[in-house]
């Protein structure tokens, strides 16, 4: 069986020292702030601090999907070294990478005949796509072929779960997925929306909550109805914050103390590309369970 390489993007929502320690090549993503383009690199270039600092302070971040000439360009130097390459793309619910990725292989294959190059949809987003990879690099090394990995990829995807929660909604105003109106009356009423992925991969509104506390437990709650094995879970369980990590603290030790299979829960900060439509406030949660 050939060796093959499998690579994402950087909208994982990991660390550089994690990727890594996966073997996972990582395309950056790139965001504006003020105008300025910056990448997104786990906080390398900005710190996340930093990062959601300036956005509190009135910068003003803006973000694209990779390119399909990015794309090319980073198959292409994967390809290089005579592997085959497997890429998971971000959902394509949340951004047009997939279809860019697609197009781009397209392109490369026909110069790499010799070689395969499959892209596959992860239907995932932020440090749920982090833990997606960290589940697919455990069945690589169980040696998987390439072909054997992206059926597992497809059968397995929509069981990754995605919960998140704000307990501050100007930037959604901001970047208009709440209007002003609700945005207002939120505040007014300490409205913290609980929030999910679907089966097609998009972000959608599951539930309103009022008061921090309320939703920090009705999060736990909800991974009680579906987590894999229920409150017998004994898998993988990240979260990941926008500059609230004491809110994540208490979702983690709220799921420890509720789910005694649950061993380790990895913290990681929300990038800078979700970031910038989060803004500083949001929480979210990720472990496998039913199907979306």
């Amino acid at each position: 069986m050939q060796d093959y390489i499998v690579s994402c993007c950087s909208t994982v929502d990991l660390t550089q020292e994690k990727v890594d320690e996966l073997g996972l090549p990582i395309l950056n993503y790139i965001y504006t702030m003020d105008g300025k383009p910056m990448k997104d690199d786990f906080g390398q270039t900005l710190s996340m601090k930093d990062f959601y600092q300036a956005m509190r302070d009135g910068a003003d971040t803006a973000t694209s999907a990779n390119s399909v000439g990015a794309y090319e360009e980073f198959f292409r130097a994967q390809l290089a070294g005579g592997k085959d390459l497997l890429h998971v793309a971000m959902s394509s619910g949340i951004s047009g990478s997939y279809q860019a990725a697609c197009i781009a292989a397209d392109t490369v294959r026909e110069e790499y005949p010799e070689q395969k190059l499959l892209v596959a949809d992860s239907l995932a987003v932020a440090s749920g796509y982090g833990l997606f990879m960290e589940e697919i690099a455990d069945k690589k090394k169980e040696g998987l072929s390439i072909d054997e990995l992206f059926a597992w990829i497809e059968s397995i995807k929509k069981n990754v779960q995605h919960l998140f929660f704000s307990t501050d909604l100007t930037f959604y105003v901001k970047g208009g997925r709440v209007s002003k109106v609700s945005g207002v009356i939120g505040g007014i009423f300490e409205i913290c929306p609980l929030l999910h992925v679907d089966g097609e991969g998009k972000l959608v509104a599951l539930e309103r909550v009022r008061t921090k506390r309320k939703v920090r437990e009705r999060i736990v709650t909800r991974m009680g109805e579906l987590a894999r094995d229920r409150r017998d879970y004994t898998g993988r369980v990240l979260i990941s914050h926008s500059d609230c990590i004491e809110d994540a603290e208490v979702v983690r030790d709220l799921i420890f103390a509720q789910f005694p299979g649950v061993k380790k829960i990895d913290i990681y900060d929300i990038g800078t590309t979700i970031g910038c439509h989060t803004g500083p406030g949001t929480v979210a949660l990720f472990f496998m369970g039913d199907e979306r």
